[in-house]
Order: C-alpha cells, then structure tokens, then sequence
C-alpha cells in the first residue's frame, strides 16, 4: 500500500511541474504558492478541525517541529520550484529535481546515521540512470547541450529542502494524527509565504483569473497538495525516506505518459528503456530478496 501511495504521489507532482512551467505567465510564483495552500488549507479544514481541537495539546508540545516542517516542505520547497520554473523549463527542473533521492541519503546519514545498502544505492544510481536517457532522448549528445541557469540552482536548493523535509519524518510523533500535522505545517508554510506575496502583489504581479488558473490552482491545491502530502508523509512514515527517496524518479516517468496522453506526444524506445531502468532501480531499492 505505501509503495502505490508513492507513485501517486509522484503521479500528481508531475502534473505539478508541467502546469507550474505551463501557467507561469499567468500566475507569479508566489501567487501560485500562497492560493495553492490557502484553497488546500479550507478543504482540509473541513476533516481536520476536529482533529486539530482535541490534539491541540499534542499540536502545542510539538510546534517548532511543525513549524520547521511547514517552512521546509510547505513555503521553502515549493515556493523556490515555482520561483524557478519562471526562468527554466520544465525538463531541466525535474532533471536537477531527481537528485532528491541521493540528498534524502544524505540527510539520513549526517542527521540520523541512517545508511543505505549497497543494493539500495546501485538501485538510485539504476533509477537516475533511467531518468537521465529519457531526458536526453537518447543521446549523451542531447545531454551534453543542456545549459543550465539561476532557475536550475533554484531548483537544487529546493530539492535540497524537501530532502531535509522528508529525512525529518523520522521525527514524526506518532500521537499526532496525520490531517492535524498537515493543517498545521500549511497553516505555517502559509505565515511565511504571505508577506512575500504581498510583496510581490505591490510590484505589481498579480494573477490572471481565467478558466485556465482557476482549474490550474484547484489541481495544484487538491492532487498536489492535499493528496500528494498525506500520501507522501504515510508512506515515507512506513517504509523510510531512502525506500521513498527513488520514486522521484517516475516523474519524469509520468510527464512522457501525460504528454503522450494529453498532448499527441509520441514515446519513442528511449522512453520505453528508461522507464524500465527506473522501475528496476526501484526495485532493487524498496524490495529484498530473500533465499530460503
């Protein structure tokens, strides 16, 4: 169950990143950040104010652990991919994004001596492997001509953040119910976005109302939001952040097959070899075997 609710997961920040590139002339980034959380935040209160109420207690003893993560994973990680995909494309940015499974690594050891097997790091490296074919359609020479720009650092840094926010699960109290958790780090990644927004809304970059933004931050809100944080959080919460950590790598998995859905794109053999180098990446990470 954890490992469907990872690809979900992955499934719905694909969407993400595509309509994110996509919208960026209509809705400035932090626009996009600040209605995105603040159209999830009043669904999820709907379920959670219950939960909220009776464990504000719990809510309390754990707030700079709340907070932290609101600032890493709701304002930090978010706001600086939309920040980032005004300047770079969608591919370069889940590129540089698919080194969030090796930084998750990272984490674990240096904060919590968490070490990855040898398998479970030829299983990333696998993973990566496939990520990169599909984005140089191919050819190492496609790769090679890649230029890469302050977005493309943005990025980094962001992956860099979510890292750390996933490594954090492992200091998740177990009391704490999980829509209490995510209304709490919404409610603070929003006391963070909102005085950047407004500075953004005073030099004069506001979003475009049309059909396209309302439906862009409605998806955004409930799928990338609400949906992909509980499945998420669940599931790294199971099965640790190393095991999580490589299903980044089907985004770029997902992006082809909506493209290919959506948009009359057509797959080629390189998309067909680098999916299956992705998925037999991960599962050399999540799965043993085992001799009897």
């Amino acid at each position: 169950m954890a490992y469907l609710l990872l690809l979900l997961s992955a499934l719905f920040w694909s969407g993400n990143f595509v309509l994110s590139r996509g919208m960026h002339a209509d809705i400035p980034p932090l626009s996009l950040s600040f209605w995105r959380w603040t159209v999830a935040l009043l669904i999820l209160l709907c379920f959670s104010m219950r939960h909220l109420w009776g464990q504000k207690q719990i809510v309390r003893k754990h707030i700079r652990f709340i907070a932290v993560q609101g600032l890493l994973g709701v304002a930090g990680f978010n706001s600086l991919i939309y920040i980032a995909v005004q300047t770079t494309t969608a591919i370069n940015a889940v590129l540089v994004n698919s080194c969030i499974p090796v930084l998750i690594a990272v984490f674990s050891w240096i904060l919590y001596k968490e070490m990855m097997t040898l398998r479970q790091c030829l299983g990333v490296l696998v993973s990566l492997c496939g990520v990169l074919l599909i984005i140089a359609r191919g050819e190492l020479a496609h790769l090679m001509a890649m230029s890469f720009n302050r977005g493309d650092l943005l990025v980094l840094i962001a992956a860099a953040i979510w890292a750390l926010y996933s490594a954090n699960l492992r200091k998740y109290p177990k009391e704490l119910h999980p829509l209490a958790y995510l209304s709490g780090i919404i409610i603070s990644g929003l006391l963070v976005i909102f005085p950047f927004y407004l500075m953004e809304m005073s030099s004069g970059k506001s979003m475009i109302i049309t059909a396209s933004s309302v439906v862009t931050v409605l998806y955004v809100a409930i799928f990338a939001s609400l949906l992909a944080f509980i499945f998420w959080n669940r599931a790294v919460r199971s099965v640790g952040a190393n095991k999580a950590g490589p299903f980044i790598h089907l985004m770029p998995v997902f992006s082809t097959l909506l493209a290919v859905i959506f948009l009359d794109e057509t797959i080629h053999a390189y998309h067909i070899k680098g999916i299956l180098l992705i998925f037999f990446g991960i599962l050399m990470t999540t799965f043993m075997i085992t001799k009897k």
